[in-house]
């Protein structure tokens, strides 16, 4: 690794940002470098200007990706080089307001009983019964399901923080029926080789598939059955505050963007798997 990316690295982990936001702080500086073929400390900040230039008119990347890269250059360059504040001005932009599409009752059974695989759909139903985010499902261990007090434990989320999440009793089923066939011995749904976890990518990569064999053609990758568990908790009745706890949001007003998806209520449940109906299985 060289001296200048190291520095970062250290810098971005004495800090304690989050390994995700570790990996897209310095993709942003060797995007950077390897638009301009020179090292990143030796550009003008004109040239950092042109280059956000390039990624929003030219190659038409999203807001978010945009501010990311912003954020991470800045670091890169008030952080790491100690750089006098201000170094050179990213301007920042409105996000645009987007709602996330959300699937359908009979999509989400649909995507579920196409994904033949056990593990696979394991990992998509724990997705979308627990609200989680692909970096958490992706590193949930063994021991993190809790059959007995019937929770999940996520560890060290967004945020770095832990939280519980309830069990559905045909999760439960689910993952143990997968166990079964698998046996996985740390990891949940371990990657390769199996003593690490599966990577964001590795789950993100499941979902695609099991859309495109689902002919579902709505946007979205997987984070899609988180914004399908808020959904669907919400219009079975499920009040905002305890639906932030669930979503482990930091700020009731992230939550409340779901207020706009949902429709109607139901009745309660402690997750939403619990109200899909799945056909009855034939008999052979």
């Amino acid at each position: 690794m060289k001296p200048l990316r190291q520095k970062m690295l250290n810098d971005l982990i004495v800090r304690g940002l989050a390994e995700n936001t570790q990996q897209s702080y310095l993709r942003s500086v060797t995007g950077l470098a390897g638009y301009y073929h020179r090292s990143p400390d030796q550009l003008s900040p004109q040239e950092v200007q042109d280059y956000l230039l390039y990624l929003s008119q030219k190659k038409k990347l999203s807001w978010s990706s945009c501010n990311t890269t912003r954020h991470g250059l800045r670091f890169f360059y008030r952080i790491t080089l100690d750089r006098p504040e201000p170094y050179f001005y990213l301007p920042g932009a409105k996000e645009p307001s987007k709602l996330p599409e959300v699937l359908s009752h009979e999509e989400l059974v649909h995507l579920f009983t196409v994904t033949t695989n056990h593990k696979q759909r394991a990992l998509l139903m724990t997705t979308y019964a627990a609200g989680l985010r692909a970096s958490e499902v992706a590193h949930l261990k063994i021991t993190d399901i809790d059959s007995q007090r019937m929770c999940i434990r996520v560890e060290q989320g967004k945020g770095a923080k832990d939280r519980y999440l309830p069990l559905s009793p045909r999760l439960l089923v689910q993952l143990r029926e997968y166990w079964r066939r698998c046996r996985p011995l740390l990891w949940l749904f371990p990657g390769h080789p199996s003593d690490r976890p599966m990577s964001r990518h590795g789950a993100s990569h499941i979902y695609h598939t099991a859309k495109a064999k689902a002919g579902i053609t709505k946007r979205g990758g997987i984070h899609t059955l988180r914004h399908c568990f808020a959904t669907d908790l919400l219009e079975a009745g499920t009040e905002l505050p305890v639906l932030q706890r669930l979503m482990g949001h930091s700020s009731i007003r992230s939550t409340m963007r779901y207020l706009h998806i949902a429709q109607g209520q139901t009745t309660a449940t402690t997750s939403p798997l619990e109200l899909l109906e799945f056909p009855t299985p034939t008999r052979r």
